[in-house]
């Protein structure tokens, strides 16, 4: 694979394959999210604009970061030019604490089906004391619409014992170089064209665009289309393994996956996301983490210097120097 192919990959697997010990902390240690305590200050905001580039996005990501740097009233200023739902839940909090919990409780009546608007009643909620509400919200958040991005936010600090996220697909091979130099949305829209042809390989990776975008349920669409057109293909069935893993329910991705090792043993992509995905119960499953380890050693026995092999070896070269339970 030249560096030209991998450019999409990169890309899109880069925050959940950091090297060094960052993501090894974040698997281990989990989100302090959601937890007692720790409410000083102004809640977290997190629009998820996704793709968008208009003006008004644009306009939004600059106030989004002037609130996050502190800046509240510089940040209200341009969420006021805006009547949209994340504007109004971006003008809400640059007036904490006065009336945010109203503006953003009238706002969930307006849009009782908008995941965003949950998710940040419920961090308003939070901040102020009143964890059951809070708790509510992010239910309604993750129920109402779960293949956003919002959706999969709230159900991490529903499971604050588990890391942020949700482990993703990785595949063995690159993306068609012709992504090269293509804006994200550009590239995603190339993805999707060729993913309605019978390519087992282009529906996996837009279906790997699709996760790492938040939109899990879609992705999961394009990883059982993958699977129909070739059920022997141990990525595809990988893949749609994954995709099904739920913080409240692992068992479901582990029953799909687990029984692949046998089916397909000399399957570099099985041990590696088998053993990425008992990283994911390092908190939740004492004894997971040397478990996901010896299965990350067994992927990177297959294969040292594949992207997978590597890619195993950067986890546990990472996992090496924090502590796990």
């Amino acid at each position: 694979m030249n560096r030209r192919t991998r450019v999409f990959l990169v890309v899109v697997i880069a925050a959940l394959l950091a090297a060094g010990a960052a993501i090894a902390a974040a698997l281990v240690l989990g989100s302090d999210e959601g937890k007692s305590g720790g409410r000083e200050g102004a809640p977290p905001l997190v629009l998820d604009l996704g793709l968008r580039t208009d003006p008004e996005a644009a306009a939004l990501r600059r106030a989004e970061r002037l609130y996050a740097d502190r800046k509240q009233s510089d940040a209200a200023r341009i969420f006021a030019r805006y009547d949209s739902p994340p504007a109004e839940i971006g003008s809400a909090f640059s007036d904490w604490p006065e009336g945010t919990i109203s503006k953003l409780e009238r706002l969930a009546a307006e849009h009782p089906r908008d995941a965003r608007v949950l998710l940040h009643l419920g961090f308003a909620r939070f901040w102020v004391g009143h964890d059951s509400e809070a708790i509510q919200a992010w239910r309604d958040a993750a129920r109402v619409n779960p293949d956003s991005p919002s959706a999969g936010r709230a159900d991490d600090v529903l499971h604050p014992n588990f890391p942020r996220g949700r482990p993703h697909f990785v595949p063995t091979f690159g993306a068609p170089a012709s992504l090269s130099g293509l804006t994200a949305p550009r590239q995603v829209a190339t993805l999707a064209r060729r993913a309605g042809t019978r390519d087992v390989q282009a529906k996996l990776l837009y279906g790997l665009a699709l996760q790492r975008l938040g939109h899990r349920l879609s992705a999961q669409k394009q990883y059982d289309a993958a699977v129909r057109l070739e059920p022997q293909n141990p990525e595809a069935l990988v893949a749609a393994a994954v995709v099904r893993f739920e913080k409240a329910r692992p068992s479901v991705a582990f029953s799909q996956l687990g029984p692949l090792t046998r089916r397909f043993p000399r399957a570099q992509s099985v041990r590696f996301h088998l053993g990425l995905m008992l990283l994911w119960l390092a908190r939740a499953q004492p004894g997971s983490v040397e478990q996901g380890k010896a299965q990350l050693r067994q992927a990177r026995a297959l294969g040292p210097t594949t992207v997978l092999g590597r890619e195993a070896k950067r986890l546990l070269d990472s996992l090496g120097v924090v502590r796990t339970p």
